[in-house]
């Protein structure tokens, strides 16, 4: 079977399924409304509509935009991870490997159609989430006087970058998947690490000196300055804006997560048998 008849494959067998389209549901509903809590809170904060100091950080109104709209790799990127590794796990879970490597005995043409058609579904997810952040924060921000930015070319630039931030963590995920097998496993280690661990160790290199320069490098932080913003970012930099590594970096950091992944996965694991 060519590349091209194995990619096509790969998307009939992805898209022929509901679990793309019930994610791709529950990311909008989930950016939209973090977005919109945020947008509310943030856009009151620095119009100077809530009283007192500590009630929520007081951003500089020219960065809100950006801020508000990067919610969508901030909290979002864990779908693009998850599906790229369902991809993958769902496979070996119900033995639909074995007549797919049947058809295609070349391993590493299989697993590069499954990169092939990741690239299309972090597009598409990527689009989801944009729609929703940019969407709910634009009218709440021209609710509030706020200039919504999005006739500059530097936020069309923002844009484009969470799009590409969205297709490598659906590459990362489809390694992981590929690396571990085990489809519980595999979510699990994926949540705990990106919900739990670093967020934990990216806090902590709040307060602990020379921390930073290493969790800089982790595939979150590496995530946010691809995008040049983030809400994480707020309580270290006070501004929402990015402080640790050049949008390039970022963007060749989170590549090498995927391809380590990913070449791992086909040495270690891809290439073992199913059952």
């Amino acid at each position: 079977m060519s590349l091209t008849a194995a990619t096509r494959a790969e998307t009939t067998k992805l898209f022929s399924t509901s679990i793309w389209w019930i994610l791709a549901i529950v990311l909008f509903v989930y950016i939209a409304f973090t977005a919109g809590v945020l947008g509310f809170v943030f856009s009151l904060s620095a119009t100077g509509g809530l009283p007192g100091e500590a009630n929520a950080p007081a951003l500089p109104e020219e960065v809100l935009p950006a801020t508000l709209y990067s919610t969508a790799t901030a909290v979002g990127y864990v779908f693009p991870l998850l599906m790229g590794t369902l991809m993958v796990t769902a496979e070996f879970r119900h033995k639909t490997l074995t007549p797919t490597f049947l058809a295609t005995p070349r391993r590493g043409r299989v697993l590069v159609a499954k990169l092939a058609v990741g690239v299309a579904l972090g597009v598409l997810l990527g689009v989801v989430g944009v729609l929703a952040s940019v969407g709910v924060s634009a009218a709440i921000l021209a609710g509030f006087g706020v200039d919504t930015q999005l006739t500059s070319p530097d936020m069309w630039a923002m844009l484009g970058r969470m799009l590409l931030a969205y297709v490598l963590w659906a590459l990362i995920g489809i390694g992981v998947g590929a690396l571990v097998r085990n489809q519980v496993g595999a979510i699990v280690g994926v949540l705990v690490f990106t919900q739990f661990l670093e967020p934990i160790g990216r806090a902590a290199a709040a307060f602990v000196d020379g921390l930073s320069d290493v969790t800089r490098f982790l595939p979150g932080a590496a995530s946010d300055a691809l995008v040049g913003s983030s809400v994480f970012t707020i309580a270290a930099t006070g501004t929402g804006t990015s402080d640790g590594l050049e949008w390039w970096a970022g963007a060749l950091v989170l590549f090498g997560y995927a391809i380590v992944f990913v070449v791992l996965g086909h040495l270690v694991s891809w290439r073992r048998d199913i059952s």
